[in-house]
């Protein structure tokens, strides 16, 4: 069966029509250089200025067309770099989140020992309440203040009830020894000194773990504040931390 015998397909005959019907447009509006010629010989234009003509309009239209490849390879190579651009912005922008994330995840591991240090020394208020009473029955003002500021701290949810209960603990232990200082019974007893030096490492431990955190908190504060992380940090929600302050307030006096 030859190619004019051959069956085409209902589906794709719209389509082969349709392009068929382009190449004949195409081919009827096209003029052959012998008919331009003929054409200018009835205005009586001479032939070899046609032909002049026809090469200048030719070599026009060359250089148009090849200036519309140069703009449509200059879009191409721009829609790369553009590509590239927005490619390395998202990895930037990818890195430094994960740089900011642990960053803040090394703050709170920081803030943690410093909290397990806070409740070991709150964690021996009771000693300090069992001393109190055996050797001072009659200072039930301190022993209150002992238990309620332990209490304060294990009942303190947010950072700023933790920061009162870390007063309350401070001004009740300092009132012990205050209190212990002026009883030779108490202050020479075994406990006591056995309270002081497990309240002395503590206070060293806590006094180590708050260096560390303060200095956690500042690298992490700088990196968030530097351009141009802080446009990652703003656009995420990346706060400041604030700096762990060691500042006793004023203890108060317990009337005998």
């Amino acid at each position: 069966m030859n190619n004019a015998d051959k069956r085409i397909p209902e589906e794709i005959a719209p389509e082969v029509l349709e392009l068929a019907s382009r190449y004949y447009a195409q081919q009827s509006q096209s003029y052959s250089p012998g008919e331009l010629i003929a054409a200018g010989k009835e205005v009586n234009i001479p032939p070899e200025l046609i032909q002049q003509a026809i090469q200048e309009v030719q070599a026009k239209h060359q250089q148009q067309l090849e200036k519309q490849k140069q703009l449509a390879h200059l879009r191409q190579r721009l829609l790369i770099f553009g590509a590239g651009i927005v490619a390395a912005l998202t990895v930037w922008t990818a890195w430094t989140y994960n740089s900011l994330q642990s960053s803040s995840t090394r703050v709170e591991a920081a803030w943690a020992q410093v909290e397990n240090q806070l409740q070991r020394r709150a964690d021996l208020i009771p000693n300090l309440v069992n001393v109190t009473q055996a050797y001072a029955k009659q200072e039930k003002d301190l022993i209150s203040l002992l238990v309620q500021s332990r209490q304060a701290y294990v009942q303190a949810a947010t950072p700023e009830q933790k920061a009162n209960a870390i007063a309350q603990i401070n001004q009740a232990i300092a009132l012990f020894q205050n209190y212990a200082a002026a009883n030779n019974q108490l202050s020479s007893s075994q406990l006591f000194i056995n309270l002081q030096y497990e309240l002395a490492g503590t206070e060293n431990r806590i006094a180590v773990e708050r260096m560390r955190y303060n200095q956690a908190v500042q690298a992490y504060n700088r990196e968030i504040q530097n351009f141009p992380n802080s446009l990652v940090a703003n656009t995420f929600g990346f706060d400041k931390h604030k700096f762990f302050q060691a500042n006793n307030t004023q203890v108060p006096k317990i009337l005998p």
